[in-house]
């Protein structure tokens, strides 16, 4: 964390904002300050509950010296979130979601994960963010309807775990050039097929639990096992 810190720093200026919750906020806050400085301009927190870390955040920058630093938070905010976040420490709200799309709107959110650096697996390890290291590939399995039973994720290189599923990770780019050239009518036909495959649970516009189940297959993870 140090070392990235320092990278940004030496790029950006010490006015810069870093994140500090990628592994722990209190160590992360440590850390910035001791790389940047009681002039640092600003540190993010994108997990947890904004408001209790925001405090906390804030009275640690004080007694660092680091008075004059922001405090910005983001993740997943609307309309709703900053209003009860209004009477807290917060200097800077980082919308993106919300404002894209507008409130209300059905969104699909993702995040990027680092899982392997030059072949070797990585993972991250922070309280409730954990990560599966290396690479991998995943498949559907549906029942004899073409209704949608489970996704299984496992190790990239070794047998399906089921034969009988349908691979999801494809090649669509490969070496900068497309591998097949897809129309219109497929797409249109590829996603009516994927709306009747989805079990009743998924295709419900309230929210509730994951309607199709994933399992996770770790690399040291046997199929007769």
């Amino acid at each position: 964390e140090k070392a990235a810190f320092s990278a940004q720093v030496d790029a950006l200026g010490v006015d810069t904002t870093l994140l500090v919750d990628t592994y722990d906020i209190t160590q992360g806050v440590v850390n910035a300050v001791e790389v940047a400085g009681t002039e640092l301009g600003a540190v993010r927190i994108d997990s947890g509950d904004l408001g209790v870390m925001a405090r906390q955040v804030r009275e640690q920058l004080d007694d660092l010296g680091a008075t004059k630093t922001r405090i910005v938070v983001s993740g997943d905010l609307d309309e709703y979130a900053i209003a009860a976040l209004r009477a807290e420490p917060v200097d800077i709200y980082g919308v993106g979601t919300s404002v894209v799309t507008g409130s209300g709107a059905p969104t699909a959110n993702m995040v990027y994960k680092l899982v392997e650096v030059d072949g070797m697996p990585v993972e991250k390890r922070s309280s409730h963010k954990e990560s599966h290291g290396g690479r991998k590939q995943a498949l559907r399995t549906c029942k004899a309807t073409g209704t949608i039973l489970e996704e299984i994720v496992h190790p990239y290189g070794r047998p399906p775990p089921d034969e009988s599923g349908r691979a999801l990770t494809v090649d669509l780019v490969r070496e900068g050039e497309p591998v097949s050239e897809l129309t219109i009518d497929a797409a249109r036909h590829r996603v009516k097929e994927g709306l009747h495959s989805v079990p009743w649970d998924g295709l419900k516009l309230s929210r509730g639990e994951p309607a199709i189940p994933t399992r996770m297959i770790a690399p040291g993870h046997r199929k007769d096992a």
